[in-house]
């Protein structure tokens, strides 16, 4: 952790205090209703960093588990193997939100499973890739429900939301009658 300036650091401060703040209180829920794994602290004394934290969730609707908190707070919920379908259910139930998703599986059911359970549970799903670093421009990227409109920036889905499309027909050859020729 450190500085942007020194690209050396994989992470850095987040933005401003009130983020701090914000990211502060989800590390004291964790503290308070789940168990940290890794992480769990933050500094304030030299810019406002919030160490990569980890946390393992007991209850899949919590906070934790059902809000955006772009932040480095991860929380996992350790399912058991034959609860594998339910569980993609509780991954589509329990949010508002959408965004992004990710599976990382080498058996192609369970892909094709939750490719299939999850379709809308993501604006952006990753198969066997980690679900952060899109890069508009390059990789299309929207959230879906609360995540937004699904419309993607950097694709051609999201000119659609910025334009007001109409057709436009012209004739050379004007009608003569108003019935088409088949209705003879």
């Amino acid at each position: 952790m450190g500085p942007t300036f020194d690209f050396g650091n994989f992470v850095n401060a987040v933005i401003d205090e009130k983020s701090f703040d914000k990211h502060t209180s989800y590390l004291d829920i964790a503290r308070d209703t789940g168990e940290i794994i890794v992480g769990g602290t933050s500094d304030k004394s030299n810019g406002w960093y919030v160490h990569p934290t980890v946390v393992r969730g007991h209850d899949p609707h919590h906070v934790l588990m059902s809000e955006e908190i772009f932040g480095p707070v991860a929380t996992i919920y350790v399912y058991e193997d034959e609860a594998y379908s339910e569980t993609l259910k509780l991954v589509d139930e329990t949010s508002e939100y959408a965004l992004t998703g990710a599976i990382l599986a080498t058996d192609r059911y369970a892909v094709t499973e939750a490719t299939d359970a999850l379709q809308n549970a993501a604006g952006n799903f990753y198969i066997n890739d980690k679900p952060t670093g899109a890069v508009v421009g390059q990789q299309p990227f929207g959230g879906a429900r609360a995540s937004g409109t699904n419309d993607k920036a950097g694709s051609a889905q999201n000119l659609l939301r910025w334009v007001s499309p109409r057709l436009i027909k012209e004739t050379f050859v004007t009608p003569t009658d108003y019935r088409y020729p088949f209705l003879g």
